[in-house]
């Protein structure tokens, strides 16, 4: 995938849409040469990179700078990047200001959180030639007004919500929106009622796509365990194991031999 005009597309032929985020430019050099169709610069790198417990303590400038190092490497990959807490909601200046520091670091798109409150926003961004992801339903960013990282929308009324706040995206011309940890049955209603392809995290299969943190699916922390996860490799065992048997032929001396030493 390598441009937005991609994302319509694939929905229309029935496609499944893979997404991964990645933080910096040796791990989107990975992504790069792999099938996975896009990447994402998400905010979750204040969680994954730098230790955080939410999403936002993450700045403009923190994602400009691994959006920039990301887009070094990324190919031919679709690069979105997140916009940080309330780096939209302080208004169209601040939020268009936020959108060009993105934009100039490599960014093809970037990624909203919630609709409610910031439609301007999202209508002047979308106007001024940047294509814009949606994003519904559990968003982290609002972690400590919905008490912790919660399923959303289980209820009629909350349900009902969320489903509004997506033809909403669709009409101010998001052009893929992801819903977070919601009942797979309301993300199927919600991928079937919309143009525009829907994204899942924890909304199960009947979406367009799907998107997860590129260090759960490698398996390098364990101490994050979501139950929509899914590990493909024990990279925390693969790496640590190296790092072990470095230090074994370190002390060993057998690490360096003649051929890795410069005469």
């Amino acid at each position: 995938m390598s441009t937005v005009l991609d994302f319509e597309r694939l929905k229309a032929v029935g496609h499944k849409i893979s997404i991964v985020t990645a933080y910096d430019a040796w791990s989107a050099r990975l992504v790069a040469r792999s099938r996975v169709d896009a990447i994402l610069v998400g905010d979750s790198a204040a969680m994954v990179m730098h230790g955080h417990k939410t999403t936002v303590a993450a700045t403009v400038a923190v994602m400009a700078l691994h959006t920039r190092a990301v887009a070094s490497a990324s190919g031919d990959k679709f690069v979105i990047a997140d916009m940080p807490f309330l780096s939209f909601r302080k208004g169209v200046a601040s939020g268009m200001a936020a959108v060009g520091a993105l934009v100039r670091s490599g960014a093809q798109a970037v990624k909203l959180e919630g609709v409610d409150g910031h439609e301007e926003v999202i209508r002047r961004i979308v106007g001024s030639g940047v294509p814009v992801m949606g994003h519904i339903g559990l968003t982290p960013q609002s972690v400590n007004q919905f008490g912790g990282f919660r399923v959303q929308g289980k209820g009629c009324a909350q349900a009902d919500r969320i489903a509004k706040q997506a033809h909403t995206l669709e009409a101010l011309g998001c052009f893929s929106v992801v819903l977070e940890c919601i009942p797979a049955t309301l993300a199927t209603r919600i991928t079937s009622e919309l143009r525009i392809p829907t994204i899942g995290i924890g909304a199960g299969a009947g979406t367009d796509g799907q998107v997860l943190v590129l260090q759960d699916i490698w398996g390098v922390d364990p101490s994050r365990s979501p139950r929509f996860v899914r590990r493909y490799l024990d990279g925390e065992g693969l790496l640590t194991n190296a790092l072990n048997e470095y230090d074994a032929d370190v002390k060993s001396a057998d690490f360096p031999k003649p051929e890795e030493t410069y005469s």
